[in-house]
């Protein structure tokens, strides 16, 4: 059993994403069973909530032992974490949490899985905040698309624009009032078909950037379920974005100098899917 508090309004399925990865990766099966109470009452569907709400989830010890993440480095200052796909960067941060200090500096989509960096301490979240603003973490993804790249490798440039009240964004050539621009590596390691298995570096780092952009030039990410395409994730039966944090690299100072130039990699690949 499980007690959270809710501390905004929101809905049970939204809330269960960002504060508890085991009770997410249950959610259907916790509704079904009525597993759930809200304020003392069970409930069968995602019902809206409030603040100051309490959840307290029924879940069982195979259920809470489901693990959300594996630690690639960890030390005093610093956690690398390998995320699983279908876990919220939210839900692990509340999950870390509870065992310690812990902050965010960055995060994954949902269903992107792969390296994710948490401070331990406030010395260290400041240099990596400015460490990843000023763009000297270099993240190295990979990812499997629909095979129509005319070159093997290219820098794309265009511009993004979010559609917050849809939870997109859409990708243009030309930048209009409110878009951003973006720039995006990619190099095709191996052509597999109808899909091929692409390496990606951002050069800036824009909200659903990979998918978004890759789609927009006719090679949305396999699984994609926002920007993809329905046909080729049917054939597949791929529900969820292919798509690994696979490299990250340290450009640090001050207290996390002693990082600078390590590289950590992602044991996650496609052929354990």
């Amino acid at each position: 059993m499980k007690t959270f508090y809710v501390t905004q309004n929101t809905n049970l399925k939204d809330f269960t994403d960002s504060v508890y990865p085991q009770g997410s990766f249950c959610f259907s099966a916790l509704l079904r069973a009525k597993d759930i109470k809200v304020n003392g009452v069970r409930t069968s569907r995602s019902v809206p909530l409030k603040s100051g709400d309490e959840v307290v989830y029924y879940t069982n010890a195979k259920q809470e032992g489901k693990q959300s993440h594996t630690v690639i480095y960890r030390d005093a200052n610093v956690l690398v974490a390998d995320k699983f796909s279908g876990v919220s960067s939210e839900g692990l941060l509340c999950e870390l949490s509870a065992t310690g200090e812990c902050y965010a500096v960055h995060r994954l989509d949902r269903n992107t899985q792969g390296l994710i960096v948490f401070a331990l301490n406030r010395a260290a979240e400041e240099e990596l905040l400015s460490a990843f603003r000023e763009r000297r973490i270099n993240k190295t993804y990979i990812a499997l698309c629909k095979n129509a790249f005319k070159q093997d490798c290219a820098t794309l440039t265009a511009y993004l624009e979010k559609d917050a009240a849809k939870g997109l964004v859409r990708v243009s050539d030309r930048c209009a009032h409110g878009a951003e621009k973006i720039v995006t590596e990619y190099c095709v390691e191996e052509r597999l078909g109808d899909i091929a298995r692409v390496k990606i570096r951002l050069h800036t780092g824009k909200t659903h950037q990979i998918r978004a952009h890759l789609a927009f030039c006719g090679c949305p990410v396999l699984g994609d379920e926002k920007y993809g395409d329905g046909a080729l994730n049917a054939k597949y039966g791929a529900r969820r974005q292919r798509l690994i944090a696979k490299l990250v690299q340290f450009d640090t100072r001050g207290v996390l100098s002693y990082l600078n130039g390590k590289i950590f990699e992602s044991e996650f690949n496609f052929d354990k899917q």
